[in-house]
């Protein structure tokens, strides 16, 4: 990494930092979403899914995927209900409380930063044209 690439990493992390929500958000549901928590319970924002997919979406194995549900369902979360088509799989859906906490999460954190509001459309312009652009590379280089 370069000197230009250092310091624009390290602003950014800088800014992502200053901006982190995980603390209100915390508290605003409670308890914590790390541990996979947060990633499975958005999936599950589209639809039920087994334990099966969950895993196999997060690149965790079976037991792992199981424990995240584990902590979502003692939250209140999610739950577990036979799947339609073969009893021995279960598919986890998510609870009322489950879609009220992707809504406050989606409060919280699609909410902008103040800074971004203070930024002329021009640079927010360029700010985007640039997101997008690490957005391709990334995506390029992951195929």
């Amino acid at each position: 990494m370069n000197a230009a690439q250092q310091q624009a990493w390290a602003l950014m992390q800088r800014f992502v930092e200053a901006h982190s929500r995980r603390g209100e958000l915390a508290e605003a549901l409670g308890f914590r979403l790390g541990g996979g928590r947060g990633k499975v319970l958005f999936q599950l924002r589209d639809g039920p899914a087994t334990l099966v997919q969950l895993a196999q979406a997060n690149g965790v194995d079976a037991p792992y995927a199981t424990l995240i549900v584990d902590k979502l369902e003692a939250h209140g979360l999610v739950e577990r209900r036979p799947h339609p088509d073969d009893r021995r799989r279960k598919l986890v859906t998510l609870t009322p409380a489950g879609h009220r906490a992707i809504a406050t999460a989606d409060a919280i954190l699609l909410r902008p930063p103040p800074a971004m509001a203070a930024l002329p459309p021009e640079d927010l312009g360029r700010l985007t044209a640039l997101l997008a652009r690490l957005l391709d590379a990334d995506a390029a280089g992951q195929d």
